[in-house]
């Protein structure tokens, strides 16, 4: 193994350039799940969450940035801006239909309760 930067391992056997590889696996799965609130698909929305939450959990398991070299710390922060402008486009597709559910869950709950305050009791 080399003795640069990229060869330094972690705690766990993580090296700087297995950790850029986790980034652009992530930044792959916000894609989709970009793609996938464009179609309005959430039960695929919410699996590659799940998915991209495990490679978040990986790398938060340790400090990356300390095996890291200048390009690689470079390449991660261009990752990251790429990953969180996703995210954010994201969230302005998801916040309509998620209004919409809490709007329905509200009615909901309000008709209920007024079925109990105003139904006579059933004996």
């Amino acid at each position: 193994m080399s003795e640069n930067h990229s060869g330094k391992q972690g705690a766990q056997g993580m090296n700087g350039e297995r950790a850029i590889a986790i980034y652009e696996e992530i930044l792959g799965i916000v894609d989709q799940m970009l793609a996938a609130a464009k179609k309005s698909d959430w039960d695929a929305l919410v699996s590659l969450e799940h998915t991209c939450k495990q490679l978040v959990n990986q790398l938060m398991a340790q400090d990356t940035s300390a095996l890291l070299d200048a390009p690689q710390q470079k390449k991660k922060v261009a990752l990251i801006g790429q990953i969180l402008a996703r995210d954010a486009e994201i969230r302005t597709l998801t916040e309509p239909h998620i209004t919409h559910l809490q709007n329905i869950l509200t009615h909901n709950s309000r008709k209920r309760l007024l079925n109990q305050t105003y139904q006579p009791d059933q004996e």
